[in-house]
């Protein structure tokens, strides 16, 4: 999905069903993250979800943990609005707040989450927008990350391009819009390396960085506050 399409009401509509067909493993994906969070997050936490637009990943950690209290962040106000409706009565332990990170409190929090959203950030602002999640967390506290993100070396990053098309195909979706995805997201996203991404949790202060998923043109880490 491009950066337009999160205002657009038909796609908006429609975005609970992109996911699953574009990322392997999605729903694991949300419950490895579930976990990594658990090993760290006290049962009480409050979680910060930046790009929390859909409110999926929320949706899936409220309700395997009641204790939790979440501020979701996202730019669109569409995307907002869906997942107040996604979240239905779980919406009460959340507040949604639109805008980019400078909307969010300040926190402390006890984790947060990035999911399927950094790729759309420039490198600059990726990096501002790292370190700006990290003042808001408590010392020590975990912090997952998943985005696109692979060499970005000329065939390589063709062919990871393209195994991410195949995976969307087979998953369902009409080859002629999944070629065109994969052309809109070599051509607009700014996607980063394996290593660059790395870089940048550390330079933004984060420690303890660990890859723990990679789904063709997907990668995940963890690290630490």
């Amino acid at each position: 999905m491009s950066k337009d399409a999160f205002s657009d009401p038909q796609s908006v509509a429609r975005y609970a069903e992109g996911p699953p067909k574009l990322v392997p493993g999605f729903a694991d994906l949300q419950r490895m993250v579930l976990l990594l969070l658990a090993e760290h997050a006290p049962d009480d936490a409050r979680v910060l979800v930046l790009g929390a637009g859909g409110g999926l990943e929320i949706k899936a950690f409220a309700e395997a943990k009641p204790g939790w209290r979440f501020d979701g962040v996202d730019p669109s106000a569409a995307m907002l609005d869906l997942a107040s409706a996604t979240l239905g009565p779980l919406a009460a332990r959340t507040q949604l707040h639109c805008g980019v990170i400078d909307r969010a409190p300040d926190g402390p929090f006890d984790a947060a989450t990035c999911l399927l959203t950094l790729h759309f950030v420039e490198p600059e602002e990726r990096l501002r927008t790292l370190r700006e999640v990290r003042r808001r967390m408590r010392p020590g506290a975990p912090f997952a990350v998943a985005h696109l993100s692979f060499p970005q070396d000329g065939a390589d990053g063709d062919l990871w391009l393209a195994r991410y098309a195949a995976f969307a195909v087979s998953s369902g979706v009409d080859p002629t819009k999944a070629e065109e995805a994969r052309r809109a997201i070599a051509a607009r996203l700014p996607i980063l390396s394996p290593q660059q991404d790395e870089q940048l949790l550390r330079d933004a202060g984060f420690s303890d960085v660990g890859l723990f998923y990679m789904g063709f043109a997907f990668r995940g880490w963890v690290s630490r506050a």
